[in-house]
């Protein structure tokens, strides 16, 4: 693959098309994506986020930046803990998950202390060392270069403040492989068709879980990008993994 080309999914695309194409599949789900989530984790995305804030540490009174935050799941959560002192910025890349975002924080009641803004994770619109926690759920594998984004999120971190990255990433649970394949390659383009009119979506979904680092891989990616005592924590049996990393 040559320094123009990346991949979507299992595609050899233009590095410059890849952004327009996943906003595409983004734009596409955004109405059912939580209903899909439920879904297609039968309801495991709820706890596998929950891990995510507990290992974040959230405080009452942070400046916390939830990327690729699409409709809110985590801010949710944090902004209630950081509280009415604390700043919430839910942002994401593409607009139409970000304006699902605002709608359904709004009508949780969850206004004042939470912030909006449409950005591209490889150059964040943040001033230097502006947070104290960067969160990134399930998004990471659609950035286009994720060494940048990683180097990106790592310039407006605090000293001291953390990034973690909850994504899905490679079993290590002897067996498990095969029938997880079956599973993603099979019921998930189904569940997609079935419930939000879209297969294709759902298929690029799979694949580009495949093509995402493996957990070593990224924590890697992580250290190059300068972080500190990165780790990971896998869950599920290594279907998705928790990544934490330190700004010193």
């Amino acid at each position: 693959m040559s320094d123009d080309t990346t991949h979507f999914g299992y595609k050899t695309v233009n590095r410059d098309e890849k952004a327009g194409m996943v906003g595409q599949v983004f734009t596409s789900v955004a109405d059912r994506y939580d209903l899909m989530n439920d879904l297609m984790s039968f309801g495991i995305h709820r706890l596998w986020k929950r891990q995510a804030i507990d290992l974040a540490g959230v405080r009452p009174g942070q400046r916390i930046l939830d990327l690729a935050g699409g409709t809110g799941d985590l801010t949710a959560r944090m902004a209630r803990i950081a509280g009415p002192t604390g700043k919430l910025v839910l942002s994401d890349i593409n607009g139409a998950m970000l304006e699902n975002g605002r709608k359904r924080l709004t009508d949780e009641g969850l206004v004042g202390n939470i912030e909006y803004v449409q950005a591209n994770a490889e150059c964040l619109p943040f001033e230097d060392s502006h947070f104290d926690l960067v969160t990134m759920a399930f998004g990471l594998r659609n950035v286009t270069d994720q060494p940048a984004a990683l180097r990106s999120i790592q310039r407006v971190i605090k000293p001291g403040g953390r990034l973690v990255v909850l994504e899905f990433s490679k079993p290590v649970l002897p067996g498990l492989k095969p029938l997880y394949d079956l599973y993603s390659f099979s019921a998930l383009p189904l569940m997609g068709k079935l419930v939000a009119n879209d297969a294709d979506s759902y298929r690029y979904l799979a694949e580009s879980i495949r093509m995402h680092p493996d957990q070593e891989t990224l924590k890697g990616l992580m250290q190059e990008a300068g972080f500190d005592r990165c780790e990971y924590f896998n869950l599920s049996g290594g279907i998705v993994a928790i990544h934490r990393g330190f700004k010193f």
